[in-house]
């Protein structure tokens, strides 16, 4: 790799990190005299929490803004020159800073928008793909984690294997695989509560008790 393709590898970690690690889910409800997310529900910045904290349309303007974070983190790369590798590094780099961010003690999300962001820039025929098998899992289970694994899951399976057959640079491989697997790793609580069990449906109590309690939703 060149040095100047190094160069802009750094550069897009850092600045998809930094920009991802924007906590719009906080900043949103601040903005608007709302509760702060991390205060209730699961504890977590992504829109689902939002919309328990400040209601549904400021979680939608919150996510949206999520969404816009990495997209602009990987359209940076591009602008200056930057390829594939760069690119995909600002995507992932993006999702980890919205899970993980520096402003907010490396709290977050579970990395589901920004995810989304990268994915309109570098692969959007994958999220048309999956964004069905998005929202029918939801409208079935009316459990949003379960939505966001299996779409998560659909698209890395999808883009290995567009990668494998077109073929794409081994880097779409880092990407395909990259992707679910932080996605999964950041829902790791909700795994555990989907085997007991104990993960609470959109609007309703959860999927193993009668009880409603403290939602761990995303």
């Amino acid at each position: 790799m060149q040095e100047q393709e190094l160069v802009r590898v750094a550069v897009a970690i850092v600045g998809g990190f930094i920009l991802g690690g924007i906590p719009f889910g906080i900043i949103v409800p601040r903005l608007i005299g709302g509760t702060d997310p991390r205060t209730i529900g699961s504890g977590r910045t992504g829109g689902a929490n939002v919309s328990r904290a400040v209601g549904y349309r400021w979680a939608l303007v919150s996510g949206l803004l999520d969404v816009a974070k990495a997209s602009v983190a990987v359209l940076l790369i591009v602008a200056i020159g930057g390829g594939a590798v760069p690119q995909i590094a600002a995507a992932l780099a993006a999702v980890v800073g919205h899970s993980r961010s520096p402003f907010i003690g490396f709290h977050g999300g579970r990395g589901v928008a920004p995810a989304t962001g990268g994915a309109i820039i570098i692969a959007p025929y994958i999220l048309l793909a999956i964004f069905p098998i998005f929202a029918i899992t939801i409208l079935v289970t009316r459990i949003s984690s379960i939505g966001s694994l299996s779409a998560s899951l659909a698209g890395g399976v999808a883009m290995v294997v567009v990668t494998a057959v077109a073929p794409l640079a081994p880097v779409y491989f880092v990407y395909g695989i990259g992707v679910p697997g932080l996605i999964w790793l950041f829902h790791l609580d909700n795994i555990g509560r989907l085997l007991r069990g104990e993960e609470r449906r959109i609007g309703g109590r959860k999927t193993g008790a009668a009880d409603p309690s403290r939602d761990p939703a995303v």
